[in-house]
This record gives structure tokens, C-alpha cells and sequence, in this order.
């Protein structure tokens, strides 16, 4: 468990930033970041590098939309365009439909306050994932993407650990389990460390330099 921790704790040392973080949002519970996490899951949820969704939705937020009403006022060209200055060109049209329509139900059906979702819910992880895959564009993934980020601002998800959160944990020989990984670090930081592990699965991170730097 001691040499665990002490890989977690050097994996948050390198990669401990969240993907919300990346993109410029504050995550807290109030509708404004809420929303801004489910702007980014939409463009994290195409077949697309994560770095050109994150620099992608700070266009979409440096443009001013970063909540649903102001993304549902928005023209679907102006759209397009702070899309393509992300480089978000090949789902560019079609994201920019989907987030247009994504703002929409979640004024129609939460009054633009993702809060009503997860108080509807329960806050129970299989009911937010099934209320999530409603908005175009976010499919299982999608919901975990979400889920995975929101954790650090609604402690009764916690721990949430996807199938790539578990993947990275497996490539650095870590519990492959929530509630194992979850005692590797302390509660309010779990989620930064499953963003970390996210990195891991994806390559952006080498699980090698960080066992060798953590046996250091």
C-alpha cells in the first residue's frame, strides 16, 4: 500500500490537473461550470485528441458562451467558427448543432442548472449516467467523462473510476478497483487522480517514468 501511494502521489505531482482544469472552467457546484463540464464531455465524447477539445471549448467559453443560454443565443456559424479556431474541424458542423440542441434540453428540462439533475437523481451515479446520454452527442463514455470531473464538486459520486481511470490504473500496477484507489489519496483529491490515470490510458502520460520516479 506504501509504494501505491507513493506512485498516486507522484502521478498528481506530474499530471495533477484536471481536464475541466485544462479547459479554463473553476468547477464548482453552481449552473455555470456545471454546464461548462458538459460542454467539454460533448466535445471529449467525439473520436478526437484531448487537447483539441479542451483548447476548443476555452474558444467556445472565450467567445462568451459558458452557459446554456448564452450557447443557445449563439448563431450556429459563430459556433462553428470558435470550433475551427480550436481545430475542432472534423466534427465541427455537427458539434456545433449538437451543442446548440444540447443547451436547449438543458434549459427545457433543467432550467439551464445541471444542480436540478443531480438532485432529481440523487445523486446516484446509474441515474445521473442514464440522465446524461439524453444530451446529443454524450454517450456511456461521455457520461463517465462527465461524472468523472463532477466528482470533485459532488462528493456522493465519489469515488467514480471509469473503464480508462481503471485502464491507467492497471498500466501503473495500482488497485484496479474504485474504493482501492480511493485509499491511495485523500477524498477531495480523487478526482484529480483519476483524470491523472485517464492520462495514463491514453498515452499522454508514460506509466514507466512515473513507477521509476516514484521508486527514486
Amino acid at each position: 500500500m506504501g509504494d501505491d501511494r507513493r506512485v498516486a502521489r507522484t502521478l498528481l505531482a506530474r499530471q495533477g490537473s484536471t481536464y475541466a482544469e485544462d479547459a479554463g472552467i473553476t468547477l464548482a457546484d453552481r449552473p455555470g461550470p456545471l454546464y461548462q463540464l458538459l460542454v467539454l464531455t460533448t466535445l471529449l465524447s467525439t473520436r478526437i485528441r484531448a487537447q483539441v477539445a479542451v483548447a476548443a471549448a476555452r474558444e467556445l467559453f472565450a467567445a462568451g458562451w459558458r452557459t446554456a443560454q448564452a450557447m443557445e443565443a449563439s448563431g450556429w456559424q459563430d459556433r462553428v467558427d470558435a470550433l475551427g479556431r480550436g481545430h475542432y474541424r472534423r466534427y465541427d458542423e455537427r458539434t456545433a448543432t449538437m451543442l446548440g440542441t444540447g443547451a436547449r434540453l438543458c434549459l427545457d428540462r433543467w432550467h439551464g442548472d445541471l444542480r436540478r439533475m443531480h438532485r432529481e437523481t440523487g445523486g446516484e451515479p446509474a441515474a445521473l449516467r442514464r440522465r446524461l446520454t439524453e444530451f446529443p452527442g454524450i454517450g456511456p463514455t461521455g457520461a463517465d467523462i462527465f461524472l468523472r470531473e463532477a466528482q470533485t464538486v459532488w462528493p456522493d459520486v465519489r469515488p467514480y473510476a471509469d473503464r480508462r481511470t481503471l485502464a491507467g490504473a492497471k498500466r501503473l500496477g495500482l488497485p484496479a478497483d474504485p474504493h482501492g484507489l480511493a485509499g491511495l489519496v485523500a477524498a477531495p483529491d480523487f478526482g484529480r487522480l483519476a483524470s491523472a490515470l485517464v492520462r495514463v490510458a491514453l498515452g499522454e502520460e508514460s506509466a514507466g517514468e512515473v513507477t521509476r520516479t516514484a521508486a527514486r
